[in-house]
């Protein structure tokens, strides 16, 4: 089985891809819009989709920084993206927490030179952590 990771964002979006033998994660490449994202998933075959799910970070007491009540309310633009690309992908689709991904890509050694992009790494995270688990 193929699987591709993504790190959903309003700007860019993140991909990583693995398969059911290696079980290794890998940064693939960043794409601005669904229609780049299902292009590679037909492209490269996917089986299956991990998408990282943006949850508000929340503090000791149960609530999200803004304050905000404990029901985490996930963005409408994230809500419309999974609705679209569930139209469009036949692939089965997997959501995961995603917090602080993008923190640890930037922890990840490396320069602009040699490291592959934070959306592309993040992406990498969220699928290899889900991997992990199967």
């Amino acid at each position: 089985m193929k699987y591709l990771g993504i790190d959903w964002g309003k700007k860019r979006i993140g991909l990583a891809l693995a398969d059911s033998e290696t079980k290794i994660a890998t940064p693939f490449k960043t794409v601005g819009n669904l229609g780049e994202v299902v292009s590679v998933a037909e492209s490269e075959e996917v089986d299956l989709i991990v998408i990282g799910k943006p949850y508000p970070l929340v503090n000791i007491s149960g609530y999200a920084r803004s304050g905000e009540a404990r029901q985490y309310p996930i963005s409408d633009e994230f809500e419309k993206f999974i609705t679209e690309l569930k139209s469009k992908i036949n692939a089965p689709i997997e959501l995961v927490d995603e917090r602080l991904s993008s923190k640890a890509a930037d922890a990840l050694p490396g320069d602009k030179k040699t490291k592959a992009s934070r959306d592309e790494i993040a992406a990498m995270l969220i699928l290899q952590s889900w991997l992990d688990k199967k």
